[in-house]
């Protein structure tokens, strides 16, 4: 009995140390489980994070050194038709975005057909030279774009060929057909070319031409071509330079602008300058500058000589986006920014305007003084000046120099005060009359009385 006894104990023994055992193994699998999942989650986290860094948008930076970016949202609220194609869309950023840039893909592929048929170069010709720098052309916009590689490529060849043949047939318009649509569309078109969000890197353009033109010798480079489209905009005649390089159209542009010296840039701004008439009523003569670069200013004995600036329903779009370029890609050598800021100083009302356009300073194309005014005292909104270049900050050091030298000031007190409308005028002048009058007759009596 006692032995019996003692082997039911062992197999209970044995039996629990089995369950535990079971219990174990079971616990081991639950906690590998967990640490799998735990380890599934972590990887899905992973990848969903990536993929956030992928997606996401970069601040407001050029990427490999190119500026094709979207306009910062308070910027573009400030116009934003300064910044929106109306005709015709280039690259990803207004793809398709409205109706009418729709209807101008019925155009973009009648050019490419021209492309082709004139070029000579195979369809895989393209394809290939596009897909080769698919990787830099993204890497020039800081932006995402919806596009699939397939239709983001197509996109890239319709544009870059859109754009060689219009410059072309405004080049040389007996070659090709359909120039009326071109020279129709001119004028619209080449204000959407203006535009920081509607291009596309000069880089790939260059190639495709390359690529179908090279070896006609009737035509010039891109880089030529591009120099006689926007010929209009060279008021310098900057020549050709082999070394220049170039992001895009909107780059080029600012390029023609700068002058053949720049100016030092120190770190120092200015906060005040007078205004254009202030200045003119302390004594200052403005004078209308024969220089060809718009941002040459001098001052000469006893005036300030400006160039001639041309203002028509171009400026504020072309103005805008070469300041957006140069907040982000030139914010240390923002030289067209410096000339708007001292626009924006010694332009403050009509009364401004009025003057320099009676100087011949400027062409007021527009019509309005009010719009002009409005225009420039908006241009530097939401635009951050770090500094401004050296030649500008002696300039209005030395203006307001000038204004404030008491002569001047008493001079500008005395036209305010005294001569400030018609009647103050004949007041003033009566005034003068009478007293001039009354000493008379006091040194009459004084003579008479002697």
């Amino acid at each position: 009995m006692a032995a019996s006894t003692s082997a039911e104990i062992q197999v209970e023994a044995n039996a629990s140390i089995g369950s535990i055992e079971l219990q174990n193994r079971a616990l081991s699998r639950i906690d590998s489980a967990i640490a799998e999942s735990q380890d599934q989650e972590k990887g899905a986290l992973i990848i969903d994070l990536k993929h956030l860094l992928e997606m996401s948008e970069p601040p407001f930076h050029p990427l490999d050194g190119f500026g094709i970016f979207r306009v910062p949202r308070d910027i573009r609220e400030l116009n934003e038709k300064a910044y929106t194609p109306k005709y015709v869309s280039i690259g990803p950023f207004h793809f398709l975005a409205n109706e009418t840039l729709i209807n101008m893909q019925k155009l973009k592929m009648k050019f490419f057909k021209m492309f082709v048929e004139k070029a000579q170069v195979s369809v895989e010709e393209l394809v290939g030279a596009v897909s080769d720098s698919a990787v830099n052309i993204r890497g020039c916009y800081a932006g995402t774009s919806e596009l699939d590689n397939h239709n983001y490529l197509k996109m890239i060849v319709l544009d870059a060929s859109f754009i060689i043949v219009f410059f072309l047939i405004l080049f040389k318009p007996a070659e090709w057909e359909h120039r009326s649509e071109a020279f129709i569309l001119k004028s619209q078109l080449m204000d959407d070319f203006l535009l920081l969000e509607n291009q596309l890197p000069f880089f790939i353009i260059q190639t495709l031409y390359n690529l179908a033109f090279k070896s006609h010798s009737n035509y010039p480079s891109f880089v030529q071509l591009t120099f006689k489209i926007f010929a209009d905009y060279n008021s310098q005649n900057m020549p050709l330079d082999p070394n220049l390089k170039i992001m895009h159209f909107v780059d080029l542009l600012r390029t023609f602008f700068l002058p053949h010296r720049l100016p030092g840039r120190l770190g120092d701004s200015v906060m005040h300058l007078y205004t254009a008439s202030q200045l003119h009523e302390a004594g200052l003569k403005f004078k209308v500058s024969s220089s060809k670069c718009l941002f040459d200013l001098k001052l000469t004995n006893g005036g300030l000589e400006i160039p001639r600036l041309q203002v028509d329903n171009s400026t504020e779009c072309l103005f805008r986006n070469i300041m957006v370029l140069e907040q982000f890609n030139y914010r240390w050598e923002s030289y067209v920014s410096d000339y708007i800021r001292m626009l924006d100083f010694l332009i403050d009302t009509t009364k401004d305007v009025d003057l320099l356009v009676q100087k011949k300073i400027l062409v007021n194309n527009l019509g309005d003084s009010n719009a002009v005014a409005t225009m420039v005292n908006n241009l530097n909104k939401g635009i951050l000046l770090v500094d401004m270049n050296s030649d500008y900050c002696h300039f209005c050091q030395c203006l307001n120099l000038f204004y404030e030298r008491p002569w001047h000031s008493w001079k500008v007190a005395l036209r305010r005060d005294h001569f400030g409308n018609p009647w103050r005028t004949i007041a003033t002048v009566g005034a003068i009359i009478l007293l001039v009058l009354t000493l008379g007759q006091t040194i009459c009596s004084i003579i008479s009385v002697a």
